[in-house]
């Protein structure tokens, strides 16, 4: 059989179809919204993308979806064009994929289903590709169809075959059942050695920046050019999915500067975030998302070019809301890719950015703008730390329980006279110490 990853293999013809369902009160601009599901679907290398459209619809049928008219008119352009898969930009029940498939003998894939498929071809470290199994199974649970057969995927297998009587869907869901409490077990082995790294981090006394943002707003492309890290920087949806560290250092120019001497941060890559992401993949992606909610500074990267940058940003933040980011947590917007706006555009968005502290215009390609967001960094970060060692006797319990109290303590060792404990603090708690 040939590999579906390899040159060789013919790509599966798809077409996108992104229902414009006029009932819906917030509906997405049909435009941009088409535009988003191609380039879902280009993020795919084994799809050809032949053909799209926008299907305007009063409200939707619940057998069929689109009505009987416009699903005989599509099923010959699919016929003519020799469609094999067609891609539903929004959510299509169990029925209405059934009957689809049987009307069309194509196979359909709704937008959860396709994001999961692109998600599974992105995992890449073991905690990622769990959750993608578990949040794929939980998705299927619902349908009881195998979404990704028609890709002849060499994946091993979900365990579990969907089949007609009531009977064989009780087995199945079983199935299901089983394989998602083996993948549970397997997950908080994961996260466990996971939780040490984090504590291991924590350590460190350097703070966390974490960048954020919709999918393909230039994250990737920011972390590189600013670590000389080589991570996928593509030009394509969900290009990252595993959360990638490095630590870098600062230029040292702004207000928490040290004699200008640049300070340390730990800089974080995440997942892009998008419109209506399935609710299955906020809850698998939870733990990988936690690196934000850690963080002690987060970066909002905005593509501003993009037609709808506004609605965009505020996906973001729905999210980080239910992610249950702390409001306290100091927070910057990025004006990314600067450089894809024209003269004038480029230049009313400057002006812009400049009259609020918290929004910086840049681009990650050019470099525009990079020093000052470094600053503003330096600054959202405030005081920095040392790191220091303190030789306390054993009647001086109250210094220590003070330490420990304000969560500045890395390690402790002690002998017959007393502690030595080793100690991250600003200049700020090191007076306050001195005052006990």
């Amino acid at each position: 059989m040939t590999d579906p990853h390899s040159s060789e293999a013919k790509p599966t013809r798809a077409w996108v179809l992104h229902p414009d369902i006029k009932s819906e009160p917030d509906r997405r601009k049909p435009g941009p919204a088409l535009e988003e599901a191609v380039a879902l679907a280009a993020a795919l290398p084994h799809l050809e993308v032949a053909g799209q459209e926008v299907v305007p619809l009063p409200r939707p049928q619940p057998g069929y979806l689109f009505g009987s008219g416009k699903i005989e008119e599509l099923g010959q352009r699919f016929k003519a064009a020799e469609i094999e898969l067609v891609l539903i930009d929004g959510p299509v029940t169990p029925v209405q994929q059934r009957n689809l498939e049987k009307a069309w003998k194509v196979k359909i894939l709704d937008r959860t289903g396709l994001i999961l498929e692109i998600f599974s071809d992105r995992a890449r470290t073991r905690e990622g590709v769990l959750q993608v199994e578990m949040a794929a199974l939980s998705y299927q649970r619902t349908r009881l169809v195998r979404a990704w057969t028609h890709l002849e995927r060499q994946r091993g297998g979900l365990g579990f075959v969907g089949g007609p009587g009531e009977t064989q869907i009780e087995a199945d869901r079983r199935a299901i059942d089983d394989q998602l409490t083996r993948l549970r077990r397997q997950l908080e082995k994961v996260v466990k050695t996971r939780e040490l790294h984090r504590a291991a981090r924590a350590k460190v006394p350097f703070p966390i920046v974490a960048l954020v943002g919709y999918t393909n707003a230039g994250k990737s492309t920011l972390f590189n050019r600013v670590t000389g890290a080589d991570v996928m920087a593509k030009d394509m949806l969900f290009a990252t999915l595993d959360p990638t560290m490095r630590q870098i250092e600062l230029p040292g120019t702004g207000q928490g500067a040290s004699n200008h001497n640049g300070r340390k941060v730990i800089l974080s890559d995440t997942v892009g975030f998008i419109s209506d992401l399935p609710t299955q993949l906020v809850a698998a992606f939870r733990a990988t998302l936690e690196e934000v909610l850690g963080a002690d500074l987060v970066l909002h990267v905005r593509d501003i070019s993009a037609e709808e940058t506004d609605e965009q940003a505020r996906d973001v933040e729905t999210i980080l809301a239910e992610l249950g980011l702390d409001e306290e947590t100091p927070k910057l917007e990025v004006w990314n890719k600067l450089d894809l706006l024209n003269t004038e555009e480029a230049e009313a968005r400057r002006i812009e950015a400049s009259r609020n502290d918290h929004v910086h215009a840049t681009s990650a390609i050019t470099g525009e703008g990079l020093d000052e967001l470094f600053v503003a960094i330096e600054d959202a970060l405030g005081e920095p730390s040392t790191t220091e060692t303190l030789t306390l006797t054993f009647a001086e319990g109250r210094h220590r329980a003070w330490l420990f109290q304000k969560g500045v303590v890395d390690g402790e060792a002690q002998d017959e006279t007393g502690w030595q404990l080793t100690v991250t603090w600003t200049e700020r708690q090191k007076a306050e110490y001195a005052a006990l």
